[in-house]
């Protein structure tokens, strides 16, 4: 299908009855113009409820799960009141009940079981993208825009990585558009459901941290759209963090080399995946605001002329630095490192940045606070025996660190520029802890207290 265009919209911009009014108008403006394929997340703050549930159920603490149900019950049965005309909402608010009973059948599971299982986890948290689907979906048809909520368990198929799957392109391909291609030809706009998916033999799974956006991209991938745009709640890519840095500014254009070093490294704009699909194709992906549709967001394409040198400064405190070292030199550390190393990807975790020493072959490695304690399980499982024995020292990890990274295509060959970075860090009086440089030259990236990374970031910034 020519033209088409994929806009997903974030839970900020579907917080309210207002807010999915103006999406839909957005939405309807479009689709005037052109196919347009929506996809959706949840509204803001109903996924943390969600989990939040299922960690009570898990406990046994019924009187707050049934607190958190009714709470869940009340923002969508409002919401429907202030969306829809009274004739259509007795219908709604039945579809609703419906939607939140079957979340209340897999909660009461949990209880039961005392315990969370992956599979059911990504069942049930899909329950807030589905309500998002089905309420904007209603709206948008009573409006004149013919719709439909599609759940992308239909749609997207993915490997059996619970909680953290990845697409398996080819059957999404064909199932996307087996679904979707024929709403697009009747003149039915599809409104898909964001985060998840399933299994080839139909389990359902959840696409991991920001998986709405990535949800977007593949859709925008396997249906040949010409362009991909994310609604949020900014006006776009921005040089640095704006509550660190008052005099940020957005970026006009990036590469997509640059927007996904910048989501890896701390900037909330794109999950760090969602650019993958996008880039054999050369699809633009543009990131606007939904609450100033007019103001023009940031455009994310293969290359842009006449860069400078750093584009933007991303930034992340909550973040952990752990330090391994041989208690012998005639320890082979290469291969310690090769052992802690995939212990950490079997446990789902990603690495933010890695710095070795030569003579002593210790090194360290940043992870994010949240899968700190998986870390350390997985890297204490298989070195136990190394450090029953006292040939590695114990793991010692820094809580009071964080991430500072400059981005920019630009950098590549430019002489005296990390340089510059550090002196500016040094100006500022902070302490550089660790570093490390890829050899793309895309990013330099630097540990620093956590105390001092609003100043380092601020230093930077201004070089």
């Amino acid at each position: 299908m020519k033209n088409l265009l994929v806009m997903k919209f974030g839970g900020t911009s579907l917080g309210s009855a207002e807010r999915m009014r103006v999406a839909a108008r957005i939405v309807a403006e479009e689709q005037k113009k052109r196919p347009v394929v929506v996809v959706v997340s949840a509204m803001s703050r109903i996924t943390d409820l969600l989990l939040d549930t299922m960690r009570h159920a898990e406990g046994g603490n019924r009187a707050a799960v049934e607190a958190n149900l009714a709470a869940l019950r009340t923002r969508h049965e409002e919401t429907c009141r202030e969306l829809l005309p009274p004739r259509k909402r007795a219908a709604m608010t039945a579809r609703i009940a419906e939607l939140i009973g079957e979340f209340e059948r897999i909660v009461n599971g949990m209880a039961m079981l005392g315990e969370r299982p992956p599979r059911s986890v990504d069942e049930a948290v899909v329950t807030g993208e589905w309500l998002s689907a089905t309420l904007i979906s209603e709206y948008l048809t009573i409006s004149g825009t013919p719709a439909a909520a599609v759940n992308a368990r239909e749609v997207v198929v993915t490997d059996a990585m619970f909680g953290n799957a990845s697409p398996l392109m080819e059957p999404t391909r064909e199932k996307a558009r087996a679904r979707l291609l024929p709403l697009l030809e009747q003149g039915v706009l599809p409104v898909v459901t964001g985060f998840n998916g399933a299994t080839a033999d139909g389990r359902p799974t959840t696409l991991g941290r920001g998986g709405s956006d990535f949800s977007a991209s593949i859709l925008a991938a396997v249906l040949d759209a010409s362009e991909l745009w994310i609604w949020t709640d900014v006006d776009g890519i921005m040089s640095a963090d704006p509550r660190l840095v008052p005099d940020a500014e957005v970026l006009p254009a990036i590469t997509y080399a640059e927007a996904a070093e910048l989501a890896y490294n701390g900037a909330k704009v794109l999950h760090p995946r969602t650019l993958a699909p996008l880039v054999e194709k050369k699809i633009p992906v543009w990131s606007k605001n939904s609450f100033a549709p007019e103001k023009p967001g940031t455009k994310i394409v293969p290359s842009v002329a006449a860069q400078s040198a750093t584009r933007a400064v991303a930034s992340m405190s909550k973040v952990a630095l752990l330090s391994l070292e041989p208690a012998s030199p005639e320890l082979n550390g290469v291969q310690v490192m090769a052992r802690a190393l995939d212990a950490v990807a079997r446990a789902n975790v990603e690495i933010l940045l890695l710095s070795s020493s030569s003579y002593r072959q210790n090194f360290c490695f940043l992870v994010r606070e949240e899968e700190l304690s998986r870390t350390l399980e997985a890297l204490e499982a298989a070195l136990a025996l190394e450090l029953a024995h006292h040939y590695i020292e114990q793991i010692h990890v820094d809580r009071d660190v964080g991430l500072l990274a400059a981005v920019g295509e630009g950098m590549q060959g430019k002489a005296g520029l990390a340089g510059r970075i550090f002196t500016a860090i040094s100006r500022a009086q902070v302490n550089v802890i660790a570093i490390a440089q890829g050899s793309s030259e895309l990013t330099i990236a630097v540990v620093v207290r956590r105390d001092g990374l609003e100043k380092a970031v601020r230093a930077v910034h201004a070089e």
